[in-house]
Parts: C-alpha cells; structure tokens; sequence
C-alpha cells in the first residue's frame, strides 16, 4: 500500500518526526541521511539500535535531537529480530536512487516499528511511503513492520569563507550565516549547519581570532548553480578584506587527507601553494572575488574541518577540549 505522509497522520495520528532529508554522492557510493524528532531521547534509542543492527549505516551521530548517518547505497538485510544482546530493533535495510527520488527501506519491531512505519513516514521531507504488506500496517505492541520511504534526492555541498572582515568592521562568521541564511530561501536548498575554524592565530595578516567559516547545504542537482551564484552575491556585497577566498566542495564524506592537512592550518603557516595543490588533489575549487588570494587558505581549511565539531573551533592541542562532551 501507498501512502502519502498527510494520509500517514490520518491514519495513526500526528507524530513526532519533524524532518527526513537524504543525499546521494553516485560517485562513492554513499548517502547521507538527515532525521530530526521532538525529542533528543528517541533519536539517541533509534541510533544505538540501527548500528547494532548493521544493514548500511556505516555510522552515525547525535546532535541535539538530529541524527546524521552516513550509509552505502545498496541492499543489505539487517541483523534484525526480537530485541536481544545481538540485535537491534530497528535498521535501514536498503538506499536505491531512481531519478530525483531516494528510496530507503527500513525495519522496526515492536515500538521501533512504530517508529519507522507510523511516524518516519509523515516526516517533513517525505514524498510517499509503500507498505509491502497489510501486516506492516499493524504498529506497536510485538508487530514487526517494513516499509520503503521516498524522498527528493539532494546532493551535499560545502562552501568556505575566509578573510571578509578587517580591522575596522565585520565578521566572516556573521557573514557566512547570512549568506547561508539568505540561499536556504532558494528552491531546492536547504542549510545544514555553519562551522568555526580556528586556524593557525601566528597569522600575521589575521584581523584578530584567525577564524574561518564552513557553511554546508543539501542541494537539489538542479540548484547548485543558484546556490553558489546566492553565496558569492552575498560574499561579494558584504566584503571588507582585500583578500577574500571562496572554496567549494561537492560531495559527501571530507577526503582524510584534506581533514589532515586542516589540522595541519591549525599547528602552523601553511603557503598558498600549498593550499592550491591540495584543492586540485581533492577536487576543491576557489570563487575569487579579487584575484588568487590569501582567504584561500582558510576557505579551504574550513572545508577540511567542516565535520570536525568542537575540534574544529579549537585550537592546536586545545586544553579546552578535554572538558567538552560531545
């Protein structure tokens, strides 16, 4: 059976899944899957499960009340059963892509069940669910339940932004939050996150913390082109610095030699040469507003550090990390 999510809600009731959003990276084989609940709890309890279980989910984290996995394309049955020391009672069994549209496929028993077949499918984001059976519509108690869920296919992209600000005035931060917020208003785009890069302060052209911004998005093929010409606009319009850069990154999963070499922009002055033959290894492109320029440097950085967290605003050997909990 098909069902549209308002069908969904007329049918269990409102529930409390508040987003589901997935992005395909064809070349690597890999998708990124975005799941936001009410609460911080029941994400935590679905993360837990659908790792022990196994099926794609290579991983996952927690932040707040969003789950962000990292999955192969592909079909691979879960490790599934009554919930024991082995299995896990929930698990995405199956990502195929046909067009525009990514169907994931997913197993929960008992509450899980619920979880995938009741309330994951009237989430925000969600196209219309299939039911491979009348028995996958029976939800809770011991009920165990399938169902294949389409969304949009989004791809990620990562952009950089350093040096916009100077000694009399500005932010690149401020910035690049508005420009993030000013092209999530696009069709076809959505915002996921700004991160802080703290660099190397030894800088001698920093304006005062050396930071560097990463603002990433999940992006519909067809508007990327808007995107990027909406952040440079913005970049562009606000710049303080003679020496602004723009990197852009397409793609899911930061290469580990180019998170390397971010933590490397930490520890030390790296060279502009350095940075451009690493974009060119890892397939980084630059938006120069002025000609080839030093805000490169960090606008690649941030890229490479764009999924590093807390380490990420951190300084080299930080002896403020040991006391944050992630």
């Amino acid at each position: 059976m098909k069902l549209e999510p308002s069908q969904v809600k007329e049918r269990f009731g409102p529930l409390f899944s508040q987003r589901l959003l997935t992005m395909v990276d064809a070349a690597k084989g890999v998708a990124e899957i975005i799941e936001t609940c009410a609460v911080r709890g029941t994400i935590e309890w679905d993360a837990v499960n659908r790792c022990r279980a196994g099926g794609l989910i290579d991983w996952c984290e927690v932040e707040g009340t969003t789950m962000i996995m990292r999955a192969r394309l592909g079909e691979q049955r879960a490790n599934f059963g009554p919930a024991d020391a082995e299995m896990g009672g929930q698990a995405l069994e199956g990502i195929t892509v046909e067009g525009d549209v990514v169907r994931t496929r997913w197993a929960g028993t008992g509450g899980a069940g619920l979880g995938i077949a009741a309330c994951l499918t009237q989430a925000p984001g969600v196209l219309y669910a299939v039911y491979p059976t009348a028995d996958d519509l029976k939800v809770g108690g011991s009920h165990t339940n399938r169902v294949e869920i389409a969304t949009p296919r989004y791809e990620k992209v990562t952009i950089g932004i350093d040096d916009t600000d100077n000694k009399e005035g500005g932010a690149t931060w401020v910035l690049a939050l508005k420009a993030s917020k000013i092209a999530a208003a696009l069709p076809g785009v959505q915002s996921l996150n700004l991160r802080l890069i703290q660099l190397c302060p030894r800088s001698p052209n920093k304006t005062t913390n050396c930071v560097s911004s990463a603002i990433t998005f999940a992006v519909k093929p067809e508007a990327v082109g808007a995107l990027l010409g909406s952040v440079t606009g913005t970049v562009k319009a606000e710049n303080r610095s003679d020496d602004p850069g723009i990197a852009v990154y397409r793609g899911i999963g930061i290469p580990p030699a180019l998170r390397d070499f971010g933590r490397e922009t930490k520890r030390r002055l790296v060279t502009l040469a350095e940075v451009n033959a690493k974009a060119r290894e890892h397939g980084v492109t630059f938006i120069d507003l002025l000609g080839e320029k030093a805000g490169r440097i960090g606008a690649l950085a941030a890229i490479a550090l764009s999924e590093e967290r807390a380490d990420a605003a951190a300084l080299y050997e930080d002896k403020a990390l040991p006391l944050i909990r992630s």
